[in-house]
């Protein structure tokens, strides 16, 4: 291979946030790495502990200057605490809440430990605005359905990672909020005229940019006014027009997953790679997928498409130019400081999420005292954002009796015998996208108007009696708040 074929490959691996099985970095990614691979994505299957983590951080600086990314938004959705479920509220709560200082607190906090880990870029927040209710894929994880709410609250989450030396990467850009199709799964429309996405969807955008954000994560939507059945990520009018020109983004440009099917059943992995970057996306995060012959065949298809002039090679330079100057901020004295404060901050991060949680949590009716409780919690498939983190009250009710029971083969007659003079506590998450769970809490509470319900996703429905708990998201955090308000 010549020296200009090896300069293009180089150039070619930088773009590439890969993934990897379990919690030490294979030999392929180092040796890649050493070889200009722009970094990695991180997963639930990486993470042990935090000293761990460290460990693996540690092993892949030493083969390079990674970028190292994962998704950590507090929540439901949470990489360091995939096994036992976030410390901190998500989105949907804070959004509640409404306290920006306490949204710029919570993500600080979340910012110090994974600075703490040597993770440098955070594939958050969610910028989204929620305004489609059965959204499948966003609900909690967003800050409301409330351009200026979104907006002020997404401004505090980028400022407090960033103050810690974490970068922000706001998702998911042109906004996947008013969809109801999940991305993982096909190509979801955002049906709107540009005014109503300029003034809906974008707008939360715009306020990051201006906050100095320095990264944005592109979303698989198509906007047919935009960007017709192309998915954004794949769209120059997208991300060149629209993202680069009209919003005067000069950040760095991340792509959602490429292995999601909306990109894998259109184009093909190597394909939405090549066509991304020449949209103007400069890191590609490959998601979980994709296997090492997978990493080389992109790679290989970015090299033969500078060939064929399917891509001009000033994309990759362009590209390689906004990743570098990323690292920098990572490197320069500005971030060492704030590397400092993050040391300063650890302290807060055994408080404050709780705190955020009991904020957010409401109350409607009245809970009687707790009498040998049984807790019956609604088993709800999670989606693929968010994974099989653990969900749930049972933690912080020690004494009760906790049964999880899928809702379509549940016997309601049964649970309700075995409930008799006892407290009955049904928890669900998500209840309004979910019939079969509606039916069985419907049963439940008419025959036990008495019952407590708890929801742990949107409070978009609620039964007709029985008290009702609405936490906004299911992290430990939110659970632990719930359950406070019944046996204070």
């Amino acid at each position: 291979m010549s020296q200009s074929d090896r300069g293009l490959r180089r150039l070619a691996a930088g773009t590439l946030l890969v993934a990897f099985q379990g919690t030490t970095a294979p030999p392929w990614v180092l040796r890649e790495l050493e070889q200009g691979l722009g970094g990695v994505t991180l997963f639930g299957f990486n993470v042990a502990d935090p000293g761990q983590v460290l460990g693996l951080t540690t092993a892949l600086r030493s083969a390079g200057e990674p970028v190292i990314s994962l998704d950590e938004e507090g929540g439901d959705v949470t990489r360091l605490a995939y096994h036992v479920g976030s410390p901190y509220p998500g989105n949907a709560a804070l959004g509640v809440v409404d306290d920006v200082e306490l949204t710029r607190r919570v993500y600080r906090a979340i910012g110090s430990e994974l600075a703490a880990c040597g993770i440098n870029l955070d594939m958050a927040p969610s910028a989204d605005v929620n305004s489609e209710a059965d959204n499948p894929v966003i609900g909690t994880r967003s800050f409301g359905p409330e351009p200026g709410l979104v907006s002020r609250h997404t401004v505090a989450a980028v400022e407090g990672l960033q103050s810690v030396g974490v970068a922000a990467c706001v998702k998911h850009f042109p906004g996947h909020g008013a969809t109801r199709v999940d991305s993982h799964l096909a190509v979801p429309v955002v049906d709107v005229g540009m005014d109503v996405l300029r003034e809906r969807e974008l707008a939360p955008f715009r306020a990051a940019i201006e906050a100095g954000a320095k990264s944005v994560m592109t979303a698989h939507v198509a906007v047919p006014a935009l960007t017709g059945d192309t998915p954004a990520t794949l769209s120059p009018a997208a991300l060149t027009e629209l993202l680069r020109g009209e919003l005067g983004y000069d950040g760095v440009v991340v792509t959602d997953a490429l292995d999601m099917h909306a990109i894998t059943r259109s184009v093909g992995l190597a394909g939405g790679a090549v066509l991304s970057i020449a949209a103007g996306s400069d890191l590609l995060c490959l998601g979980p997928l994709p296997t090492y012959d997978d990493v080389q065949a992109i790679i290989a298809e970015i090299v033969a498409a500078v060939g064929d002039g399917r891509l001009p090679a000033e994309r990759l330079e362009e590209a390689a130019a906004r990743v570098a100057a990323l690292r920098s901020w990572f490197g320069s004295e500005e971030g060492a400081r704030a590397e400092n404060r993050a040391e300063q901050n650890r302290a807060e991060q055994d408080v404050v999420g709780l705190h955020a949680a009991r904020r957010a949590v409401r109350l409607t009716g009245r809970a009687e005292p707790l009498v040998e409780p049984l807790v019956i919690e609604v088993d709800t498939p999670p989606t693929i954002a968010v994974g099989d983190v653990p969900w749930g009250v049972g933690p912080w009710l020690p004494d009760a009796e906790v049964i999880r029971v899928k809702p379509a083969a549940a016997d309601a007659p049964a649970l309700l015998a075995k409930a008799a003079d006892r407290s009955l506590i049904i928890v669900v998450k998500d209840a309004h996208r979910h019939e079969d769970s509606r039916e069985l809490v419907c049963a439940l509470v008419t025959a036990r108007p008495d019952s407590i319900v708890i929801e742990m996703g949107l409070p978009v429905w609620r039964p007709d009696s029985a008290a009702y708990i609405a936490t906004y998201g299911a992290a430990r955090a939110n659970a632990q708040a719930a359950v406070e308000l019944l046996t204070a």
